[in-house]
């Protein structure tokens, strides 16, 4: 079966928080794409198990690591599990967030760093364990799932926009450091997504309403809408593409 010029079949990829949202519709574009695939979770096995399942329904192969990329120890962990049982590492994706805020005045030390930690720390400690593989290879594919909260901030959630804002720093710094070693950097930049991360935020019909009419494209992007363009970023077609940002908001953020 031919893969369109993807030339992304046999590749191996690890994808933080790849059993729900918009990390399990990655974990299924790229095992459609024949992608081998390291589904690593916290919480949730039965999700995950799950993901596993439907990835190695397109014919490919398929590990559930539980890890908490946010500890350097746990991302080393998960890159030298999906090493073990495959034999490489040609693709990272990190998705792995939280979405949790408080008026400046009421967030505490312990909300700031959670979610700090998972989103920014996460994405360094898992490229930090991913990169020896990929430059033994002299290749590599690195995906961040940053947010338009990182380009244009987000009220009432600043710890949050301030991980996201790091991400999109994180990637282009790394793009060039990792370049002359065969390694494309890249970060995605979603808009409003229809996850369990947004439910209780649209889950009052003006609330959505108002979310919509706040789109040019009058529409909630699927998580489905996010992982076919990081599937591209892993792709042969984006092999010239590295430092930037793919806006994926419906027109709600126009820039770059």
């Amino acid at each position: 079966m031919s893969d369109l010029g993807l030339n992304l079949r046999g590749r191996v990829a690890v994808v933080t928080g790849g059993s729900r949202g918009i990390g399990r519709a990655v974990v299924e574009r790229l095992a459609e794409a024949g992608v081998n695939v390291s589904i690593n979770y916290v919480r949730g096995e039965a999700a995950a198990a799950e993901a596993k399942r439907t990835a190695e329904g397109f014919g490919v192969r398929a590990e559930i690591i539980r890890g908490d990329v946010s500890s350097v120890a746990e991302a080393l962990a998960v890159a030298r599990a999906t090493f073990e049982k495959f034999g490489r590492l040609d693709v990272l994706v990190c998705n792995a967030g939280l979405w949790e805020g408080a008026p400046v005045e009421e967030m505490n030390e312990d909300l700031w760093g959670r979610v700090l930690d998972t989103n920014l720390k996460g994405t360094w400690a898992a490229c930090r364990a991913a990169v020896p593989y990929m430059k033994r290879q002299a290749f590599g594919r690195i995906v961040i799932v940053s947010s338009t909260a990182g380009q244009r901030g987000e009220a009432y959630y600043s710890n949050y926009a301030a991980s996201k804002g790091g991400q999109i720093s994180f990637a282009k710094s790394l793009a060039v450091e990792l370049a002359p070693n065969g390694i494309n950097v890249n970060a995605v930049a979603p808009g409003w997504v229809s996850t369990e991360m947004t439910a209780d935020a649209l889950s009052e019909e003006g609330e959505r309403r108002a979310v919509e009419d706040s789109i040019p494209l009058r529409r909630i992007a699927s998580p489905d809408e996010i992982a076919r363009p990081v599937v591209f970023l892993c792709s042969d077609w984006a092999r010239h593409i590295t430092g930037e940002v793919l806006n994926v908001n419906g027109g709600s953020v126009l820039c770059g």
